[in-house]
């Protein structure tokens, strides 16, 4: 069957005459919109509004559909408006692993790209969206899955998904969400301008310039005053160059100073800055409110006018202007805008008022210290004049201050249009506008102003005077007697000069008010922002409270609310003067971390740190960082040491709760960096003896299947050697390495959860031994890699396959034969729990949901009865299982996995005493014995375990007991000979016993026992044709020939002996650590081998089997 010209040849399903896929022509169209595209409906159809083209029967429904071109548009164009890609939610795996396809949103997913129909996708900027960007809808790329696998044959429902398959809640929640974002929509936005420019230079003119300016250039003098400005510009400078920096290194959200820095260096720096940083906002509020008071009630005093007394006068006025601005902030941001730019234009003509002033020279202000610009005035200011204990760093402190508010603007960045654009322009420029008129003041001042003047015209003197040595006695007037105190004009004197010298005072006062009202507003808007995004990242779980915003803005109301009441409580205390030092501290710690964040993110080389902010550098902003501190301790000591401690306090809190949340800090990026370059400089370095630690490959399964051999292992490695939790995986069907990836990252996150310091590393094999293999050779990385393997004891050998007896023990010859240690771990009650609780049960219950069905758990046990002593059971999703097993199979359903299961089987005895079995190294070990029967010299590692063992905290009360074998006439020499040894290896011991009757021969029911269980594996040659018997053992390798059983036959008896020795001396022992025998590799018969360590280690406490790889662990050498 041909398909139709400009048609792909369509794919049919399985029994079915109709298509399963099918794509309508795609054909040119008249004029129209890329709006006017439409998706399949649920009759079937597509095209422009009015018009239907068929859409190729039921099966496309939902899968695929026609897009119609406009004449004249490219594909690439029609892509960037999305059509190639879908929502969020939009894919589904099956069952079998196959991906079905779909669109939630609009069904419209199949379209023309480069000329041909594809699912695969142009670059779209929307791809690369975060979920809650308010800037265009989160698209999802086609998956490699989607792209790569084979096509699913399962059919559709009228939905669009596999049969049996419905959106989740999640899913549902998030459409919802998008849509009432959508529908909010005429959110005010501002520029670079209004937004970030007008803000920072109100906050940055603050109530200083007017009346504290001039008393700094007559204690300074001009030059040092211009130092003190330089200074501090360059602090900020470096500050907004590194705000400039991180600003553009993607998109910024709310959040201001709190934002950037939890972004960079993380939750625990941005979590303690951004409570600081509200809070320092929100008291400045009230600072700024005071300083308003104070000046209305000054007024208020003037003429007689107080309500009450000044103190309770300023209380009144600050509480009333308080609540006048939070009205104006919670009626919105507009509101807030447009109060800004009236205050910013009444701050602007009181400043071009006082310059006005300075060249309007009037005889009436001479005798005040005002002569307009005089080179002689100019001249007697430039030097210092410091007074009444001040120094070139009192000054500083008290500048300083005036300097800050460079964050006005990125503190609202949630509200900027463009705030990676917006932030450095607005925020640099205002710097550089403020800094210019910093300085113009302070040359204007020290040139029109004397510093010392007493107001009485009559203070005159002769011009022709000889004795002249001031600049006034040059001008006609003598203020000498100022030396001696008293006057009240001047620069030092009179904090209203500049209402003097300008052309009309009130407007400088006028300026006062707009500068702390200005100030004050800002402040009160900055405080909720932080302090809501603050509240949404959940970094402090009490205060989400607080995380709501209202009305299309997303106004913190809440915040503003909070933001008021810390305000007014301060504004009531009324004594700011003691908060104030901290305040500033609490900024310049802000300040500090921005410029830190630059420099760790530079130093972490992370490919992420791609800002388009180009004039910064990492050492400059390190350089700022250090500056910033040092500013702290000079404007005062007691309030930066108090900050610092704050800030320490928050950090240890939030690293301690470790918040759920990972942001791509550089801090990540610099670990990395870290650890990469010491796992590169340890390869090149060779192993020592001193250095040497157990690095452990632990069979574990899923690393919840074998708690016991799990918290055991970690007792000795934790802090001290690497451990890796193998996953051997079996399919009899295609592996499901998707479903992997996931699981590895779950179960590494259940470690992490329950602080055991391990990686998860499952793999995929045909079998359990290939998969140790691949295991033993691959893992690790450098010199980070295992030297001894772990596994569990496979207690139900007899009753299972020889077949799966002969693997395990290959698997104990592969790993000696690429040198590994190897470690048995024995419980008589066994190891593996899967059977009686499912390895997804200890997962977290969100982790379960998204799972979804593909976490019922089949678990496969390779034995009969008591499958969990085997070796690590092949564990798969339901989905990968195998259809016919051998052994006892246990499925967990769905509803156990969601705990919606009503009724629960009671366990058995057997099961129970396994789950008590299973917990009891991870409780704290009480007072007992570690005995190590150390008979055979493989390096020291039956040894060295122990001993990293009983130095933890949880076996600290159990004693090593040692025993080794010796002759019967050497009992005391021998003993006297290991203490002298372990004296030199420095390990504690309370007891030697030195075994002479080792050799001994065994009792004779338990020769008898050992017989009869190792008979159904006996070869019986001599029964048998000898090509028969050649034969059977080439077919079942594991069998144990007659001549093989004679020439172990003193092997043997030492095993039986051995196992009467440990029950005589071990059997109240708290863990027995025992040399493990070796069996000749292709001598010794797997069932052999196996009986041994079986009649070995059974019906005793806990035992470890343990054989090094024959080279030394332990020296006594420094």
């Amino acid at each position: 069957m041909s398909s139709p010209s400009g048609q792909k040849p369509a794919l049919k399903t399985p029994g079915s005459g109709q298509t399963r896929f099918q794509v309508t022509e795609v054909t040119e169209l008249g004029p129209a919109t890329s709006g006017e595209r439409i998706a399949a409906g649920t009759d079937g159809t597509v095209g422009t509004t009015g018009s239907k083209v068929p859409a190729g029967g039921e099966e496309s429904k939902g899968r695929f559909s026609v897009v119609k071109f406009v004449e004249g548009t490219e594909a690439s164009d029609v892509a960037q408006n999305g059509d190639t890609v879908r929502s969020t939610g939009s894919h589904r795996s099956s069952a079998s692993g196959h991906t079905n396809i779909s669109d939630t949103h609009s069904n419209t997913y199949y379209l023309r790209t480069f000329g041909h129909n594809t699912i695969d996708a142009v670059p779209n900027i929307d791809f690369y969206r975060q979920t809650e960007g308010p800037l265009g809808e989160k698209l999802i790329r086609p998956s490699l899955s989607e792209l790569h696998d084979e096509l699913d044959k399962e059919p559709l429902d009228e939905d669009g998904f596999p049969i049996g398959e419905e959106s989740t809640i999640a899913e549902e929640a998030a459409a919802k969400e998008g849509t009432k974002d959508q529908a909010k929509g005429g959110t005010v936005k501002f520029g670079w301008v209004k937004g970030v420019l007008v803000r920072c230079m109100l906050n940055i003119w603050g109530v200083m310039l007017f009346i504290r300016m001039s008393w700094i250039v007559g204690q300074a003098g001009i030059g040092l005053t211009c130092v003190i400005i330089l200074m501090a510009t360059v602090v900020t400078t470096i500050t907004g160059l590194s705000t400039s920096a991180i600003a553009t290194n993607g998109f910024v959200r709310g959040g201001g100073a709190y934002y950037l820095i939890s972004r960079s260096l993380g939750p625990e720096f941005g979590g303690s800055i951004g409570l600081i940083f509200a809070f320092a906002n929100a008291v400045a509020v009230a600072m700024y409110v005071v300083g308003f008071a104070e000046t209305v009630v000054e007024m208020l005093n003037d003429v007689d006018a107080l309500m009450t007394d000044e103190l309770n006068d300023v209380r009144i006025v600050g509480t009333l202007t308080v609540i006048l601005l939070l009205g104006i902030s919670v009626a919105g941001m507009e509101w807030e805008a447009k109060a800004q730019i009236v205050l910013l234009v009444i701050l602007l003509a009181a400043i071009f008022n006082y310059f006005i002033g300075t060249v309007i020279p009037m005889e009436s202000k001479e005798p005040k210290g005002f002569f307009g610009y005089k080179a002689a005035i100019m001249m007697e200011n430039m030097s210092p004049d410091f007074r009444d204990g001040e120094t070139f760093f009192s000054m500083f402190a008290i500048f300083f201050p005036a300097a800050t508010g460079i964050l006005a603007g990125a503190n609202i960045s949630g509200d900027l249009t463009d705030p990676q654009s917006a932030i450095p322009k607005g925020t640099l420029l205002a710097i550089l506008i403020t800094g210019i008129s910093y300085v113009a003041v302070t040359v204007s001042t020290g040139s029109c102003i004397l510093r010392d003047a007493t107001g009485d015209p009559n203070d005159t003197s002769s011009v022709g005077d000889l004795n002249c040595t001031d600049a006034a006695c040059t001008l006609g007037y003598d203020f000498s007697i100022c030396k001696e105190g008293g006057c009240k004009f001047g620069l030092m004197n009179d904090f209203q000069v500049m209402s003097l010298v300008s052309a009309f005072g009130p407007l400088i006062t006028a300026g006062i008010f707009s500068a702390t009202l200005s100030s004050a507003l800002a402040s009160l808007v900055s405080a909720p922002k932080v302090f809501q995004a603050l509240c949404k990242d959940n970094i402090y779980p009490g205060l989400h409270v607080f995380a709501k915003g209202y009305g299309k803005n997303n106004e913190p109301l809440r915040g503003y609310v909070l933001t008021f009441c810390i305000g007014l409580a301060f504004i009531l205390i009324a004594e700011l003067n003691v908060i104030a030092p901290i305040i500033s501290n609490f900024f310049l710690a802000s300040y500090a971390l921005i410029n830190f964040s630059v420099f760790h993110a530079s130093l972490a080389n992370s490919p992420g740190w791609r800002p388009s902010f180009r004039y910064y550098n990492k050492w400059v902003s390190l350089a700022g960082a250090v500056l910033c501190c040092a500013v702290m301790f000079v404007v005062n000591w007691w309030a930066a040491l108090m900050t610092n401690i704050i800030v320490l306090a928050l950090y240890v809190y939030v690293s301690y709760k470790k918040p759920d949340v990972n942001w791509g800090s550089s801090t990540q990026a610099l670990i990395y960096n870290q650890a990469l370059t010491h796992s590169l400089l340890l390869t090149g370095v060779e192993d020592h003896i001193k250095n040497f630690r157990p690095q452990c490959l632990v069979m574990t399964g899923y690393p919840n299947a074998r708690p016991a051999l799990l918290h055991l292992v970690n007792a000795f490695t934790k802090d001290v050697g690497l451990m890796v939790c193998g996953h051997v995986r079996t399919a009899s069907r295609r592996p499901n390495f998707k479903e992997m990836s996931l699981d590895h990252a779950r179960y590494q996150r259940w470690l992490m959860k329950n602080r055991i310091k391990a990686f998860y590393t499952p793999v995929f094999a045909e079998d359990l031994r290939h998969g140790a293999q691949y295991l033993l050779q691959a893992t690790g990385l450098g010199r980070l890699k295992p030297n001894t393997l772990v596994m569990g004891f496979k207690n139900n050998w007899s009753d299972g396959e020889m077949k799966d007896v002969e693997m395990y023990i290959n698997i104990i010859h592969d790993a000696f034969d690429l040198q590994h240690g190897v470690v048995l771990i024995r419980l008589q009650e066994g190891l593996d729990v899967s059977h009686i609780q499912d390895p997804d049960e200890l997962l977290s219950s969100h982790e379960k949901k998204d799972a979804g069905m593909k976490d019922a758990v089949v678990s496969i046990n390779m034995g009969g009865k008591d499958s969990e002593d085997g070796p690590p059971s092949q564990i798969t999703s339901a989905q990968n299982s195998p259809l016919i097993l051998r052994g006892t199979i246990c499925i967990d359903v769905l509803e156990e996995l969601e705990g919606t299961k009503s009724s629960a089987k009671p366990l058995s005895l057997t099961d129970q005493r396994l789950l008590e079995a299973s917990q009891q190294f991870k409780k704290k070990q009480g007072k007992g014995t570690v005995d190590v029967w150390w008979l055979f010299d493989d390096g020291g590692l039956a040894l060295l375990i122990p001993y990293l063992l009983t130095n933890k905290k949880k076996w600290k009360d159990c004693k090593i007991r040692l025993f080794v074998g010796g002759k019967i006439n050497r009992i005391d020499h021998d003993r006297r000979a290991m203490a002298a040894l372990l004296s030199k290896f420095r390990i504690d011991f309370s007891a030697i016993y030195v075994l002479g009757d080792i050799n001994t021969k065994p009792k004779k029911h338990n020769v008898l026992s050992f017989e009869e269980m190792i008979e159904p594996y006996k070869l019986k040659e001599d029964d048998m044709e000898q090509e028969a018997a050649e034969k059977l053992k080439a077919e079942e390798p594991w069998r144990i020939s007659d001549n093989e059983l004679e020439l172990y036959k003193a092997k043997t008896n030492r095993q039986i002996r051995l196992n009467e020795l440990l029950k005589e001396h071990s059997n109240s022992a708290k863990l027995i650590v025992m040399s493990m025998p070796l069996a000749r590799k292709g001598a010794v018969s797997s069932a052999l081998y196996m009986s041994w360590l079986e009649t070995l280690s059974k019906d005793l406490p806990p035992i470890l089997l343990v054989r090094g790889n024959q080279q030394s662990v332990l020296t006594f050498y420094s």
